[in-house]
C-alpha cells in the first residue's frame, strides 16, 4: 500500500503501511503461539489426554512475562519493554482507532487495539520464557528480524512525517530499532548458549531455581552481625548499592519503558511547540504588514508586545523543557530508590509509612494493582512530565514580566521599591509570626521540670496574660490566615504539579488517600511482591519442599536398595558413579572407553534402577521449580 507523505520540499512514498503491517502480524504471531504452546506440557493430564494420546500433556500455558518472582534476564526483558515504545504512544493519540466510531464506543477500540499490539508482540517474549530455548530463539530471531527489516525499509523509502516533517520516522524509531537489536543478539545468545549444552561442551545451569541466590544471601546475612562501613557521598546522599537486593523484571521494564516513552513524547512536544511558534511568528509578521487603523504608537507598542512574548515564550520553553525532563527522569529512577525502600521495610513487618487505611490490603485490589501498575506508572511519568511544563512555563514567563522585562525596559529602580516593599511586608509578617513564638516560649510555659528536658511541658503559665494576649492578636492573626491561605493554595498548587509523576507517594491530604487511584496502584503492587518475594518466607518454604523431596528420596525403592546393610560396596560404587554421570554428563567425555563400554555391558537392573532415580529426580526438580503460593496448602502440608 503505497503512503504519501508531504512536508516542505516534496513528497515523499512508502510502500509500507505499518499499521496494515501490523494488522497481518497477528497471523504469524498466533502460528507461534500455537507453536511454543504445543511444545509446552501441563502438570496436570485432563480427559482429553486420555481421549487423544497424541496429545500427551501438550499445549499448555505460554507465559510472555512473570511480572511477579522474575529475577532473570531483567535486562532482556527490560529491552523487550522498550521496543514497544513506539506502539504505546500510539495508543495515547488513538490511532488505532477506525473512522466513523461513535463515543460511546471508544473504550472498546482503544481496548482491541491495545490488544492488537500486545499479540503482536506477544512471540518476542514468549520466545524469551519458553523452556524449549533452541526453538524459542529461533522463531524470536526470525519474528524480531522480520519486524527490523519491515522498519528499516519503511524508514529508507519515507524517513519524513507529518507531524515534525524531516527525518520524523528515524526521530520516534530508534529507540525501538536498538532494542530489537538488542533482542536479535540475545537470542542468537541463547541459541549458541544452548547448542553447547545439548552437545555435551556446557552444563546446564538452572536459572529458575525457587530460591534467588540473592534472597538466600539475604537471609544469611540476617543471621551475621552487621558490619558498620563507612559509606561515601554517593552512598550517602544518591543510592547506596545492596547485592542482595533485585529488581524483578517488571520495575526494570518499567523504567525502560518510561524512559523511551517520555524521549518520544518531548519530540511530539516540541514538534507541537515548533508549529505553535511558527503561527505566532507568522501573525506577527501580518500584523507587521497590514496598515494600522489605529494610531500610531498603539499600533508599534502592539507590535513590540507581541515579539517580547514570542522572545520569552521561546526562552522559557527551552529552558523548562531541559529542567522538567531532568526531573522526569531523576523520578524515575528515585521511583526505584522508593521500591526498594518500601520493600525491606514491609520485609522487617514495619508498616508505619503507609496510611492506616492501607495498612490491611484487599488481596482482590492487590492483584489488579500488580496488573495495571506498568501501564500506570508510564501513564503517570508522561502526564506529569506535561503538566509540570506547562505551570512551569507559566510561571517562568510571569518571572519575565515581572522581573526580566521591567529590568530591560529602564524601570529597575521602580522594580527594586516594589520588591523591597513586598520583602518587607514578608519579614514583618514572619517577624511577628515568630514573636507570637517566642512570647508563648518566655512568659506562658511553665519552667521544665528537669534540667535535661527538650522543651518545657505544656503547662500555661500567667493565664490572665495569656487571654488578653489572645485577644488582642486574634484581629490580626485574621488578617494574617489570609496570607497562609493563599501560601497553602501556591504551595499546593506547586508540589501537586511536582508530584503527578510520582505514583509512589500520594498528592491528597491525610484521610483522603484512598480518592488517589495510583498511589493505591502502588500500595496493592509493594503487598503482592511482599507476599511472594518475602526472602524470609522464600526459604522457609524452600527447606519445606526440600526436605520433603529428600524423604521422599530416601523412602523410594532404589535409594533404600543401596543404603541397607544388605547391599555390597561395589553395588553402592556404581549406583553413586551413575549418579554421579548423570548430575554431570559433561564427565562421561573424559572416562576412559574401555570403564564406559563395562559399564555399559553390566547389570541391565542397575539401568533399571538408574532411569527410577532419574524420574524421581526430575520430579524433585519440578517440584522446586514450581511457583510460590503462600496460600497453598500443598506447600504447608509437606
Amino acid at each position: 500500500m503505497h503512503i504519501r507523505t508531504t512536508y516542505d520540499n516534496g513528497t515523499c512514498e512508502s510502500l509500507i503501511d505499518m499499521h496494515l503491517f501490523l494488522h497481518y502480524s497477528l497471523i504469524p504471531s498466533v502460528l507461534i503461539i500455537l507453536a511454543l504452546s504445543f511444545l509446552e506440557r501441563r502438570i496436570k493430564r485432563t480427559s482429553f489426554d486420555d481421549k487423544i494420546q497424541l496429545l500427551d500433556r501438550r499445549f499448555g500455558f505460554v507465559i510472555p512475562l512473570d511480572l511477579i518472582g522474575t529475577f532473570t534476564n531483567r535486562w532482556t526483558f527490560g529491552f523487550a519493554f522498550g521496543a514497544i515504545a513506539n506502539k504505546v504512544i500510539s495508543l495515547f493519540s488513538e490511532e488505532y482507532l477506525p473512522p466513523g466510531v461513535p463515543s460511546w464506543a471508544r473504550a472498546f477500540g482503544l481496548l482491541i487495539g491495545a490488544i492488537e499490539v500486545g499479540l503482536s508482540y506477544y512471540p518476542m517474549f514468549a520466545c524469551l520464557t519458553t523452556e524449549n530455548k533452541i526453538v524459542g530463539s529461533v522463531i524470536g530471531f526470525l519474528y524480531t528480524l522480520t519486524w527490523f527489516i519491515v522498519t528499516m525499509i519503511d524508514i529508507a523509502l519515507c524517513p519524513h512525517g507529518d507531524v515534525i516533517g524531516f527525518f520524523e520516522k528515524v526521530i520516534f524509531e530508534w529507540p525501538s530499532l536498538l532494542c530489537l537489536v538488542f533482542l536479535m543478539g540475545r537470542f542468537v545468545h541463547i541459541f549458541i548458549k544452548h547448542i553447547r549444552i545439548y552437545l555435551g561442551a556446557d552444563i546446564r545451569i538452572d536459572e529458575k531455581s525457587f530460591l534467588p541466590i540473592h534472597q538466600a544471601e539475604h537471609v544469611k546475612r540476617l543471621f551475621r552481625k552487621p558490619i558498620v562501613k563507612e559509606k561515601s557521598w554517593f552512598e550517602r546522599k544518591i543510592y547506596t548499592w545492596d547485592p542482595c537486593f533485585k529488581f524483578p523484571s517488571r520495575m526494570i521494564g518499567t523504567t525502560v519503558l518510561s524512559l523511551f516513552c517520555l524521549y518520544i513524547f518531548v519530540s511530539l512536544e516540541y514538534s507541537v511547540y515548533s508549529k505553535i511558534a511558527d503561527l505566532l511568528n507568522s501573525f506577527e509578521e501580518q500584523m507587521e504588514q497590514l496598515a494600522p487603523d489605529v494610531s500610531l504608537e498603539a499600533y508599534n507598542q502592539s507590535i513590540v508586545s507581541m515579539k517580547e512574548f514570542n522572545e520569552a515564550l521561546k526562552g522559557v520553553w527551552f529552558f523548562t523543557t531541559f529542567l522538567a525532563n531532568a526531573v522526569t527522569v531523576s523520578y524515575i529512577f528515585h521511583i526505584l530508590v522508593c521500591y526498594r525502600k518500601h520493600m525491606k521495610r514491609l520485609w522487617v513487618g514495619e508498616r508505619g509509612f503507609l496510611p492506616i487505611k492501607f495498612q490491611t490490603p484487599s488481596s482482590t485490589e492487590s492483584v489488579a494493582a500488580i496488573a495495571r501498575y506498568s501501564g500506570w506508572q508510564v501513564a503517570h511519568i508522561l502526564w506529569g512530565y506535561f503538566i509540570m511544563h506547562i505551570v512551569q512555563c507559566l510561571f517562568g514567563l510571569v518571572f519575565v514580566y515581572a522581573i526580566v522585562f521591567p529590568i530591560k525596559h529602564g524601570q529597575a529602580i521602580k522594580l527594586l521599591k516594589g520588591l523591597g516593599i513586598s520583602v518587607l511586608t514578608i519579614a514583618i509578617v514572619i517577624l511577628l509570626m515568630v514573636l507570637q513564638i517566642l512570647i508563648a516560649s518566655k512568659f506562658f510555659l511553665q519552667k521544665k521540670i528537669a534540667p535535661t528536658d527538650k522543651q518545657k511541658p505544656l503547662a500555661l503559665n500567667n493565664r490572665k496574660a495569656f487571654h488578653n494576649f489572645n485577644y488582642f492578636f486574634f484581629f490580626y492573626n485574621v488578617i494574617l490566615g489570609l496570607g497562609a491561605c493563599l501560601s497553602r493554595l501556591f504551595s499546593g498548587l506547586i508540589l501537586g504539579s511536582w508530584l503527578i509523576a510520582r505514583i509512589d507517594r500520594t498528592i491528597l491530604q491525610r484521610g483522603y488517600e484512598s480518592a488517589d487511584m495510583g498511589y493505591k496502584t502502588w500500595i496493592g503492587m509493594i503487598y503482592v511482591d511482599h507476599y511472594h518475594t518475602n526472602p524470609v518466607l522464600v526459604s522457609f518454604c524452600n527447606i519445606l519442599l526440600t526436605v520433603k523431596a529428600e524423604k521422599r528420596l530416601k523412602e523410594s525403592p532404589v535409594y533404600y536398595g543401596f543404603n541397607n546393610s544388605g547391599a555390597s560396596v561395589r553395588s553402592r560404587t556404581r549406583w553413586l558413579l551413575y549418579y554421579t554421570l548423570m548430575n554431570n554428563p559433561r564427565l562421561i567425555i573424559q572416562r576412559k572407553q574401555k570403564e564406559m563400554d563395562n559399564l555399559d555391558n553390566r547389570n541391565v537392573v542397575m539401568h533399571t534402577r538408574l532411569t527410577q532415580a532419574s524420574v524421581l529426580e526430575a520430579e524433585i526438580r519440578n517440584i522446586q521449580k514450581r511457583p510460590l503460593d503462600t496460600n497453598s496448602i500443598e506447600i504447608w502440608e509437606r
